[in-house]
This record gives C-alpha cells, structure tokens and sequence, in this order.
C-alpha cells in the first residue's frame, strides 16, 4: 500500500534524531524498547493487584466482586476507543521515521481530539446507562450497589485514563518508552498509597469506602497525565501541539477517514475480546459471591501470564511504523523474528 506511506522529506538530517528505531542491530533495539513496556505492564498490574487486597482486606468480597465485574465493564468500554489509539500510534511512528515532524503532529493531534471526544461522550453514557451494563453481569448480593457507586466514578476519569494511554503509545511511537514509565510509576505509588487512605478514612482522608478506590485511582492517574503533559512541553518532545498545531486536535477529513478505517477493525477485535469477558463474568457471577471474588483473583493473574507478548507487541508495531516511514522496508520482516535470531544483529546493521 504505497499510496499510503508517508512521503520523505527533501532533505534528511544527517546525524538520527533522538528516538530513532530504525537504526542499530534489531535484536538489541527490539530488547531495549521493550524493556520499560514490559516494566510498565508489571506495575500496572501490580497496582491493580494491591489495590485489590486493599478492597478486600477493608470492603469485603462484595465489593471485591464488584470491582472485578466494573473492570471488566471499563475494558469493554476502553475497547471501543483501543483501536483508534492503535491506528494513532502506528501513523505517529511512520511520520517519525520519515522526518515528518509536522505531519506527525497532525496525526497525533487528530487521534488526541477523537479520543477526548469519543471518551467523553461514552462517559456520559456510561454515567447513565451504568445500572443497565451491571445489570447484564448478574452481580449477586450487594455487589451491585458497590459496583454501581465504582463504575461511575471510574466512568468520570475515563477521558483523563484514555488521554493517557493515547499520549503514552505516541510517543513510543516517537521511539521513547522510558518517558511514559517514569509518569506510570507516579501514577501507581499514588493510587496504591491513596486507596487504603480513601476507602478507611484514614488520617485527615474521609472514609468514602468503594468510592474511595475510584476517587484514588482518579487522583492518582490525572496527576500521571498533568506530569506527563507538563515533561513533554517542558522538553518541547515531538508530539507537542502550540499555536496553530492546536488546530490538529479538530481531525482533518483525511487523518478521520484513515483513523477510522485501520482503527474500527482493531478496535472491533478488542470488543470482541471484552465482550466475551463479560459473557463469562455474568456466568461465573451466577454461581455466587465467592465464585465471583475467586475469578476475579484470577483475572489478575492472567495480566502477568501476557505481559511479555503485550510488551513486545508494542515494540514491534513502534518499529515496523518507523522502518515503513523511513522506507527501510528491507528490515521490517527480519523485525518479527529478531527476538528468536540473534544473527540479525549482524546481518541487519
């Protein structure tokens, strides 16, 4: 598809730009920009595991089960907006590889601006219809009322989260992982210091229970995303938008039309995945509180059996993207395989 390959500029600087993928053995780069993902993968799901001994240990397995089947909701939900940020992250890297720093900065800000606005309005949705979405889980006991105060907390953070996300995947698409995971590790020594303070009232914190969890989580990841924003105009980083750049967060017809068309299909795999996550909580509830508590313990551990693939994954996309914007396209498929032959650190310099 070479109509759709971003053309080079004229002229190419001659020393690599900071967060170029595209140069060095590809075994090593591979490894190097996987690292912080995988890292980041592991405290998030640390985050989610220790906060899940905090409601347990103080709320009890109602509110346990309640937070595994919110969860599970809000990944239904994110699923309809992943795909979007996956086609913004893939455009972002190939405008980087190819130098296009302007092109770059409008993709990133057309895919900023539709994620802000879907997000948005499936917060307010989400806020209305959270009842009806429980409903379909068969949450059993007083889960629902913790369930429902949770999710539409959660449901009011939703913007800040996907923000987050969309900012974090464009600039690995910029070929930097390391600058997201300083931010991420913010965010979870925040939400796991903040949660048992919210949820016991502990100190001069109130104790506001379930919705204490959420409230943490909020604080904890908008202050993530405002540090994060901040470093990035702080560092004039790449994917910065100023002045005119602004302009870019209103998507251009031609930056819509290829969001949408390499976004929905990935987008629509994600649903597919989480509505069938929400088929198998609803089965799993009927059976009872326990058999609710115990799968959603069980979720946690499957994050960190897939950690690595996700991690790789990630690194791989960054790198393809770039080497497709360079026009290196020579190196792209060796890329997949440089995990399992190391020669390529020869072969491919």
């Amino acid at each position: 598809m070479t109509e759709d390959i971003p053309p080079a500029p004229p002229q190419r600087a001659g020393a690599p730009q900071r967060g170029d993928l595209t140069q060095g053995p590809l075994f090593k780069t591979l490894v190097l920009f996987s690292l912080p993902v995988l890292l980041g993968n592991i405290l998030q799901s640390l985050n989610a595991s220790v906060n899940t001994v905090w409601i347990g240990r103080l709320l009890g397995e109602d509110a346990l089960a309640a937070t595994s089947s919110s969860n599970i909701v809000m990944f239904l939900v994110f699923a309809a907006i992943f795909g979007i940020s996956m086609a913004t992250t893939v455009h972002v890297g190939r405008y980087f590889g190819a130098h296009n720093i302007d092109a770059m900065r409008k993709t990133f800000g057309a895919g900023l601006g539709l994620c802000l606005m879907l997000s948005a309005g499936i917060a307010l949705i989400g806020w209305i219809l959270a009842p009806n979405l429980l409903g379909l889980l068969n949450l059993p006991g007083t889960s629902q009322h913790f369930a429902l105060d949770y999710l539409r907390v959660i449901f009011l953070v939703l913007p800040g989260m996907t923000l987050t996300v969309l900012v974090s995947s464009a600039m690995r698409g910029c070929g930097d992982s390391r600058t997201p995971l300083y931010f991420q590790i913010l965010t979870v020594i925040l939400d796991i210091g903040l949660n048992p303070l919210f949820i016991a009232g502990i100190g001069p914190f109130p104790k506001l229970g379930i919705i204490g969890a959420a409230i943490a989580t909020a604080i904890a990841t908008l202050t993530g995303l405002a540090g994060l924003m901040g470093w990035i105009y702080w560092r004039d980083l790449p994917i910065r938008l100023k002045g005119r750049e602004l302009a870019y967060l209103w998507p251009a017809r031609e930056e819509l039309k290829y969001l949408i068309m390499k976004g929905v299909p990935m987008g629509f795999q994600m649903l597919v995945i989480s509505g069938a996550g929400v088929i198998m909580i609803g089965l799993i509830n009927k059976e009872g509180i326990d058999y609710a508590a115990g799968y959603g313990a069980l979720l946690q551990l499957w994050n960190y059996i897939q950690m690595p693939g996700l991690a790789i994954s990630a690194a791989v996309s960054a790198m393809v993207a770039q080497h497709i914007g360079a026009r290196r396209e020579a190196r792209v498929d060796p890329i997949t395989w440089a995990e399992r032959d190391r020669t390529l650190r020869s072969r491919w310099p």
